[in-house]
């Protein structure tokens, strides 16, 4: 058979020196795609961390994990460098549903993909023309069955060490590329390694012929094979065993087979290591649910990172990540006679995000992308404030109690937001004195709703029948969907009281979202602001007026329209907005009057029209006691939204409507519920 274009072993060869092709481990390989797109620094909880480009790419990537990340990236570099990693595995110990299993299949997506890539890709090789040699029976061709790299197979050409250097330095390498290529040596596998034996002794040790019954192929990228990402998901007791690892004695082999003594009869592919033994990703699904016996082979292979069968052995180059819950893993350690294979494990908890502007992201992924349609196949509306509603409601159940900090200020704190007083040294102190609590799940973001509670909470909110007739997954309606989830999926009575609390300060968070949304409903009238403006000038010019009556009323003429109109002068209005532009004495707020009125007398003469819009100071000043006269404090616009008897009411409501559908994104359905809930006193702080 003739070889094609890099496909002989000398071609591979002269191909990794040109730097075409590379010859690395399994680790080096992963530090190398995680490194090469870049990491920014980032503060997270008042600590400085890096955040890895790498898991922030894609249509679903990960989000937060900034701590979890940097262990993960961390252990990969120490192994890649030959430190004590290289003889560990990786385990993601945590609550179900806080993305453990997520994260791990992300990376090996994206190792994939890497790999996919010419310079990246895998190399394995196949030894042709066995069947020539008289005890493969019908066996023409054999792969090797740990998909083992050619530069391995060119360190064991002979059994002199030297001759093999030699031979790779012939192909163009230095004596310090050599040595580099050696830091990654390992024997050939078991089978490999006699059926090259039987290969040199069949040529005679002729090399040229001996090279001719060799060819390089690329290692199978797909997905569903299980190779180089393959996973191992924990099955059931009985029918779980070693086989389903390492490999077991293949029937259809010993029938061609006449050398009993060849290790080829082991079919290592039945198996999932040897599939992932050529620089790939091993994932084991909750380790810790596996049977003793089970635990105990991964033992082996973690430390010698090897495939071992009756006293035959195969190197592995992988790197070996698991996942475990926490209460499994507690089980597991109450084991005393199993503490060997946690010792050979880097354990890395992993906590709920309690960032909840990320969690809006992960909210996002819980609603999903697609159009959403009721029943009756018409759109289903998503209110504006669901996301946030959903985000504020999981994220406050998964932050602990603490003196120091109210659930608010933590969250505040939490998101890298100002919480009053509070600095993020505070919550720096909390979590460092929870991260001295033995008992992990009392830990910082441990316990709370995870994502696929708050999953199960948007598939009831999806359900129900007033989302259903109302065509919209209003936003209010997710705290009850919450509350569901709480009462019938959280045993523990302490943590389910917590949570129902937890959810009331989230009520109190989306009430002060409302009122806010409010006000740009109620501001959207152009003319609001100004006739505000208007309204304190012309109270500061007749609140000296000498035919000032005791029911404070003043009548005066309207320059721009030339009638009479009566205004009642509120002085506690006018104090109000002196005190928010900073005029605290009265010495101040005579001076400032003073100005106004002069600006009055230059600028009505001249323009009429003047409304004192460019004064941005007092703009600013009237705006923000409207937001606490209107909405707060609950006084006019709440009393004209709750009662539309009169047209002028109805005419606002409408109009917030209008403004609330528009270019607020609300539908009809989620604007009415949402005035409806603002002009009730539900979840008033």
């Amino acid at each position: 058979m003739t070889a094609q274009k890099n496909q002989t072993l000398r071609q591979h060869l002269a191909a990794v020196k040109a730097g075409e092709r590379v010859f690395e481990n399994a680790f080096q390989g992963i530090i190398r795609m995680i490194l090469e797109p870049g990491f920014e620094k980032v503060t997270v909880n008042g600590k400085t961390t890096y955040d890895f480009n790498i898991f922030r790419t894609g249509r679903k990537h990960t989000i937060g994990m900034y701590d979890e990340i940097n262990s993960f990236v961390s252990f990969v570099k120490d192994a890649a460098e030959g430190g004590s990693s290289k003889e560990m595995a990786f385990v993601l110990v945590g609550e179900p549903g806080n993305g453990k299993t997520f994260f791990v299949e992300f990376l090996c997506g994206k190792y994939r993909n890497f790999l996919s890539r010419d310079r990246n890709r895998k190399y394995s090789f196949r030894f042709l023309d066995v069947d020539k040699i008289g005890s493969y029976g019908r066996i023409r061709e054999i792969d090797s069955q740990t998909y083992e790299d050619p530069m391995i197979l060119a360190m064991n050409l002979f059994d002199d060490q030297e001759e093999n250097r030699k031979f790779i330095a012939e192909q163009g390498f230095t004596e310090e590329e050599v040595d580099n290529l050696y830091r990654n040596y390992r024997p050939l596998g078991a089978c490999s390694g006699y059926i090259w034996n039987d290969i040199r002794n069949f040529h005679d040790y002729d090399l040229e012929k001996m090279l001719d019954s060799v060819l390089v192929v690329p290692v199978p990228m797909s997905e569903s094979l299980g190779t180089l990402t393959g996973k191992y998901p924990a099955k059931d007791k009985i029918t779980s065993s070693a086989v389903d690892l390492l490999g077991e004695e293949s029937i259809q082999r010993l029938l061609h087979l006449t050398d009993t003594n060849n290790p080829y009869r082991f079919d290592l592919r039945r198996g999932a290591l040897a599939r992932v033994a050529g620089g790939g990703i091993h994932f084991s699904d909750e380790i810790f649910k596996n049977k003793k016996d089970l635990v105990q082979v991964y033992l082996g292979v973690i430390q010698n990172r090897a495939i071992e069968i009756d006293g035959y052995k195969w190197p592995i180059d992988s790197m070996i990540i698991a996942t475990s819950n926490n209460s499994e893993f507690n089980r597991f350690l109450s084991e005393k006679e199993e503490a060997p294979i946690v010792d050979r494990c880097r354990i890395c908890y992993v906590s709920h995000n309690t960032n909840y502007r990320m969690q809006e992201g992960l909210t996002a992924y819980a609603i999903g992308s697609e159009s959403k349609t009721t029943l009756t196949k018409e759109t289903l509306h998503q209110d504006p404030n669901l996301n946030y509603a959903a985000s504020v409601g999981v994220v406050l159940t998964r932050l602990p109690r603490s003196e120091k900090l109210t659930p608010i200020e933590t969250m505040k704190l939490a998101a890298g937001e100002v919480a009053g007083e509070k600095s993020i040294k505070a919550l720096a102190e909390v979590i460092d004195t929870l991260g001295q609590e033995p008992d992990i799940t009392k830990r910082f973001g441990q316990r709370g709703l995870g994502h696929r509670s708050l999953g199960r909470s948007i598939q009831i909110l999806k359900e129900s029948s007033e989302t259903n007739e109302g065509c919209c997954m209003v936003a209010y309606d997710v705290f009850k969907a919450l509350e569901r989830v709480v009462l019938d999926y959280v045993v523990e009575t302490n943590e389910r009281a917590k949570y129902l609390e937890d959810l009331k300060t989230a009520k109190k968070l989306y009430r002060e979202r409302i009122m806010t949304e409010m006000f740009n409903a109620y501001m959207d009238e152009p003319f609001a602001i100004k006739k505000d403006v208007q309204n304190y000038v012309n109270m500061i010019i007749g609140i000296d007026a000498e035919n000032l009556g005791p029911d404070r009323m003043w009548k005066y003429k309207d320059p721009q329209s030339g009638e009479l109109k009566a205004l009642k002068i509120d002085e506690r209005y006018v104090k109000s907005v002196e005190e928010r532009i900073g005029l605290k004495t009265e010495e101040q707020r005579s001076s400032f009057r003073t100005s106004i009125r002069k600006i009055y007398g230059q600028k009505i003469s001249v323009d009429p029209n003047y409304d004192f819009m460019d004064n941005l100071e007092l703009v600013k000043a009237v705006t923000d006691v409207r937001l606490k006269s209107d909405i707060a404090g609950a006084g006019s616009l709440i009393g004209a939204l709750a009662n539309r008897t009169n047209e002028e009411n109805q005419k606002l409501y409408d109009r917030m409507i209008v403004t609330m559908l528009s270019k607020l994104g609300y539908c009809r359905t989620c604007s009415q519920k949402t005035i409806e809930y603002f002009c009730t006193q539900e979840d008033e702080s």
